[in-house]
């Protein structure tokens, strides 16, 4: 008996240790996924203000790099594509790309919004600077509430609308700071908002488009990037960037293209590192997650280019992240109730005594 006794107990300890390890693995993973989403994140920002605003470079043509990152990210996307299709036996989980002009077509309309989305998202960078850039980009929230409601019929809570108001008022409280510094630019703002518009209609027309490439992220990025490229040659011609880009000096240097090339990788890398960190976490923790970067990216912003800040100016920053914060944990809140009232229902139904 005294065996038996010591022979569990040793079972027991076996997979008490057997579940730390595995918690153990699991956090560093989480812990590597998150960092890498940061690091992606945060250095995509910085390489494009860099691309798009430096005085070293001095390249005025933003449709012309983010046409440029478009190229990177199909030549990316059909690279691996046909690296998956040669070792499908792999653990390599990315869709065969077979170009077919029909799906092409089909996601026109969410290839314009797609367009103004990275347009504007990079016009806005260009002009505003990394360190106000996620107070000037901050109304996607209020869009994504107010288009809901217009095309979706879909009411927001009382609680969520709040959240949306520190939002609001973060981001005036920021122009106004913006202001008095004088380093206010309107054409910015201006960029930001359109940004921040096509934020949200680039996230409500994807959910739409989705089927037409059977659900796959991978496919609707590849004919997303292929209708940009093809769209965004006769707007650059038209705007005179082509004759810009023709008339650079630095056209013909390494540096250049390897920083244009640089970026490109990580435009399509923060496609895969955004579903990673969802995957390994949750939908809540990427959200939060992403909060908890745009802070760390606007103090290491401030930091890095030696910028002086007023306490107001730092208060505006901190209600549109609070705001954003507590909106998403408002959300999720909901959809958590949502889902506890639907599943005893369903229970219910699948219930034959009832």
């Amino acid at each position: 008996m005294a065996l038996m006794g010591s022979s569990s107990s040793l079972d027991g300890q076996g997979e008490e240790k057997t579940a730390q390890e595995l918690f153990l693995t699991r956090a560093v993973k989480i812990v590597v996924v998150v960092s890498l989403y940061w690091f992606v994140s945060i250095t995509m920002v910085f390489l494009n203000h860099y691309l798009l605003d430096s005085p070293s470079l001095n390249l005025d043509a933003p449709l012309f790099v983010t046409f440029y990152q478009c190229v990177v990210t199909v030549l990316l996307c059909k690279g691996l594509g046909l690296l998956a299709s040669f070792f499908p036996a792999s653990s390599m989980d990315f869709p065969s790309l077979r170009f077919d002009l029909k799906v092409l077509r089909s996601i026109l309309p969410l290839s314009l919004v797609f367009i103004g989305m990275i347009t504007f998202n990079n016009l806005c960078l260009k002009f505003i600077g990394v360190a106000f850039y996620t107070v000037g980009r901050c109304l996607s929230t209020i869009f994504n509430v107010i288009i809901s409601f217009l095309l979706l019929k879909q009411t927001t809570s009382l609680y969520a609308l709040l959240s949306c108001g520190i939002i609001l008022g973060g981001f005036w409280l920021g122009i106004d700071q913006e202001g008095e510094e004088g380093t206010l630019s309107w054409i910015s703002i201006v960029f930001g908002v359109l940004a921040s518009l096509f934020v949200s209609l680039n996230a409500i027309y994807t959910k739409k488009f989705l089927p037409v490439v059977d659900g796959s992220v991978w496919r609707l990025t590849f004919y997303n990037n292929l209708n940009a490229c093809i769209l965004f040659l006769p707007l650059m011609l038209l705007l005179g960037e082509l004759k810009t880009v023709y008339q650079f000096d630095k056209l013909g240097t390494l540096h250049f293209w390897g920083m244009m090339t640089l970026g490109g990788i990580f435009g399509f890398a923060i496609g895969y590192v955004t579903g990673l960190q969802i995957k390994f976490t949750s939908p809540l923790s990427h959200n939060i997650s992403g909060t908890a970067k745009a802070c760390a990216q606007t103090v290491l912003a401030v930091l890095y280019y030696e910028e002086v800040k007023s306490l107001l100016w730092w208060a505006s920053n901190l209600m549109v992240l609070s705001g954003s914060f507590s909106y998403t944990w408002v959300k999720s809140l909901e959809m958590k109730k949502v889902q506890e009232e639907h599943n005893p229902k369903m229970n219910e139904k699948s219930d034959p005594t009832v």
